[in-house]
């Protein structure tokens, strides 16, 4: 493993690993109808809860992170997903916050999902694990910070998939959120988007290791699929500004093309860099379960269609935030939440970065970004009295 990666600010923040283990007297009913337990999430904490336990902000993370927020990641050894902002002076200032990231329900870093073993069969869940909803890892999630013993965070935050998350605990357990921070996320899926995750999918199961569903069982892996899945969702989370900039037309490690199918241009080699390295940390079937979690979520479709419904008498303070060059999550969808807000007269912000960086823009060095976060949540730490 390489050695601890430091922060932004220079130091390692404070951080331990957890398991929790729920729904062993009282199973959780997901949306699907089944009723899971138990099971278990695992989680990470960075910094100390204070004495009221008044300073907790719980970071829900996207579709291909996980509960490692910052310093090495215990599987890569690169540093953790957003090492930019979490840490001792950064805006999630781990001298200040008490930090809580939990890998999501269906995942594969020690959270219940299709990798884990089904108590009841002694084998891998596979293809037999429910399938679940956005809606169904934010109720885990408050199982966790009940467990924790916190009656209310300070701050809801996360990106993409984990803005959709924000959203939804804004939405079901508003008095149990001070702030909410929903970052390049939208309100519902796009067709676009369920159609990127689709080709995803099928890159997956047309893999002869995948096995039905059961390739655990069998000791085989679909990595080429899960492999391709990645390289296709990850040109989504870029920009043609940034992929232009980053590679061009530049050839890869040759001065002339080989009129052949070898991957003669550094675009192609990033590409198949991502794909073969995303394999060895992320489970095929996990991939296949949160994909579809998401394209299911529609917070709208719960309140009779109408987003502000979702929203209503919500005492939660809100800063959205967009970028300017994501065409994954493009900002009309924060705007229509935010018109959803305003529907509501809710307390809401609303920042569009520029940047030419897609998507992937929130887990970059984007300054302005950062000062956005840090201003909202100095404001409104400010309000609550935290020191």
């Amino acid at each position: 493993m390489n050695p601890p990666q430091q922060s932004a600010a220079g130091t390692l923040p404070d951080s331990a690993s957890h398991h929790a283990v729920f729904g062993e007297d009282r199973p959780l009913r997901l949306d699907c109808g089944v009723d899971l337990g138990p099971f278990s999430v695992a989680y990470q904490t960075y910094g100390t809860l204070n004495r009221d336990r008044s300073n907790a902000i719980l970071v829900c993370h996207a579709l291909t992170g996980d509960q490692f927020l910052a310093g090495p990641h215990p599987v890569t050894g690169r540093p953790g997903w957003w090492n930019l902002m979490v840490g001792p002076g950064l805006p999630l200032d781990t001298n200040r916050y008490f930090v809580v990231c939990a890998n999501v329900l269906g995942g594969c870093m020690g959270t219940t999902g299709p990798k884990e073993i089904n108590p009841r069969t002694g084998a891998p869940y596979g293809l037999s694990f429910p399938v679940i909803t956005i809606a169904d890892m934010v109720r885990v999630q408050k199982l966790l910070i009940d467990h924790l013993g916190i009656d209310k965070l300070f701050c809801v935050i996360g990106g993409s998939m984990g803005g959709m998350q924000v959203l939804q605990w804004a939405s079901s357990f508003p008095e149990r959120v001070f702030a909410a921070v929903p970052i390049a996320a939208a309100a519902r899926h796009s067709a676009q988007n369920i159609a990127f995750h689709e080709v995803g999918r099928q890159a997956i199961v047309a893999d002869p290791d995948w096995c039905g569903g059961d390739y655990l069982r069998q000791g085989r892996k679909p990595s080429r699929g899960l492999s391709v899945a990645r390289m296709a969702a990850h040109i989504t989370y870029l920009s043609e500004a940034a992929l232009h900039r980053k590679f061009g037309r530049n050839l890869q490690d040759r001065k002339t093309v080989t009129y052949g199918f070898d991957a003669d241009f550094q675009v192609e080699s990033y590409l198949r860099y991502q794909g073969s390295t995303f394999v060895e940390r992320f489970d095929a079937n996990s991939y296949l379960y949160i994909t579809r979690a998401m394209d299911y979520f529609d917070l709208a479709a719960e309140h009779g269609g109408v987003l502000a419904s979702a929203f209503r008498d919500t005492p939660v303070r809100f800063c959205l935030v967009s970028f300017t060059s994501d065409w994954l999550f493009p900002t009309p969808e924060s705007r229509a939440v935010v018109h959803a807000l305003n529907a509501v007269a809710a307390n809401v912000s609303f920042v569009e970065i520029e940047s030419d960086k897609g998507h992937d823009a929130f887990l970059l060095d984007e300054p302005e970004f950062a000062a956005t976060l840090s201003g909202f949540l100095n404001g409104c730490a400010e309000h609550r009295g935290l020191s």
